[in-house]
């Protein structure tokens, strides 16, 4: 990659990308706002209506595909906040799960167990819940670093679902029903597509309710997580721009240089460390609500390694990269369903793949691909010079 400069009109010299990045992502940061605007919003409207086109090759044939785009949009949810604390903080977070759990454990226990608390109310009460508990675990923990930190919340992980499988007062092994669900509304019906090779037409037979969270159409739940999701990725936008995002990247490349220039590390990593929590909680509480049953069994350390994958595959720091990371997490093994015991080894051997090829993710953010080219450059500059 190369830079030039060009000098705008204040007379201000600004660089100007060429080479690779001067690629797609130019011509789409070149267009205007209203375009870009227009095409974000055809984007979000696809994305709604993926459930009900329900495309050949893409939804998985012995699943219901609405079920499978709630499960890849908790995914997405948890991906987002973990990216909070181990792409922008640089904390290696291996107890994820446990955030998770509480959010999950607090609507049921609250909505169902030992009290009837409205719907609306559970969702925010179950994120500042695993906020809290955030912020108890990482102040304590917070001032160790590296490999310490991940054994720290790993065992933290582990500690929520023992308790969980222990404690009568949140259902023990048994777990909780009747989770409650969000409201119904029952507006209108809308008819999915039905496939005949590549030849679509409209299946009035069979309908989605809109806004009916019952037990056998999964498609509002969907609706549901796809808005909470473009919530948070509106706040995810604002906090790395803002002053807390630059302390956030200082505290992850050197800390004790941050530290030197004045960067409170300790404050930002906690804050880091409750925001990753609000969101695990809140995906969570959305993951109890469609299950309607949940026992401590839903909550293995499986799960905070998946979480972490999906960061690490899509390229830590990266919101969008994540976002894929996470889908390929969560949506790979349910199309290789067909395949039965396999998919687990054809999964892994993509990943082994990944790891050789792709060492910093699918998309790593472009500061690690120019901090790495630069890297290179100095090398082979180095190199140079001690052979002349």
């Amino acid at each position: 990659m190369s830079t030039a400069t060009a000098p705008p009109a204040g007379g201000r010299t600004q660089p100007v990308r060429t080479g690779r990045l001067a690629g797609f992502g130019g011509r789409v940061a070149a267009l205007p706002r209203s375009v870009k605007l227009l095409l974000i919003a055809a984007l979000v409207l696809f994305l709604y209506a993926l459930p009900l086109l329900d495309p050949p090759f893409i939804s998985p044939s012995e699943s219901d595909f609405g079920g499978v785009l709630f499960n890849v949009a908790t995914y997405v949810l948890v991906a987002l906040g973990l990216n909070v604390v181990l792409g922008y903080a640089g904390l290696l977070d291996l107890g994820y799960v446990g955030f998770y759990a509480i959010g999950a454990y607090t609507v049921g226990v609250l909505g169902s167990l030992h009290g009837s608390v409205p719907f609306l109310l559970l969702l925010p009460v179950a994120a500042v819940i695993a906020m809290i508990s955030g912020v108890l675990l990482g102040a304590p923990t917070l001032r160790v670093r590296g490999d310490y930190l991940a054994i720290v919340t790993l065992g933290f992980g582990e500690i929520i679902r023992l308790i969980a499988v222990n404690w009568g007062w949140v259902g023990a092994a048994s777990g909780i029903s009747d989770v409650p669900k969000p409201p119904s509304l029952e507006l209108f019906k809308i008819p999915h597509l039905a496939w005949t090779g590549l030849v679509a037409s409209i299946d009035l037979d069979t309908t989605t309710t809109f806004l009916r969270f019952g037990v056998l159409d999964q498609v509002p739940y969907y609706w549901l997580a796809l808005t909470v999701i473009l919530i948070i990725l509106l706040a995810d936008k604002a906090l790395q721009s803002s002053r807390v995002g630059r302390a956030w990247e200082a505290t992850r490349e050197d800390e004790d240089a941050a530290e030197l220039m004045g960067v409170p590390t300790f404050k930002f990593k906690l804050l880091a460390f409750a925001i990753g929590a609000f969101v695990g909680g809140l995906s969570g509480a959305l993951f109890a609500t469609r299950q309607a049953f949940i026992n401590p069994e839903s909550f293995q350390l499986l799960l905070s390694i998946l979480f972490v994958a999906a960061v690490v595959v899509g390229g830590a720091g990266n919101r969008w990269g994540v976002m894929f990371g996470a889908i390929v997490v969560s949506y790979l093994p349910e199309l290789f369903r067909p395949f039965a015991d396999f998919r687990v080894l054809i999964f892994g051997v993509l990943l082994v793949l990944l790891a050789n090829f792709r060492p910093q993710g699918l998309f790593p953010p472009r500061r690690s691909v120019r901090a790495k080219q630069l890297d290179e450059r100095l090398e082979e500059l180095e190199e140079g010079t001690a052979s002349a």
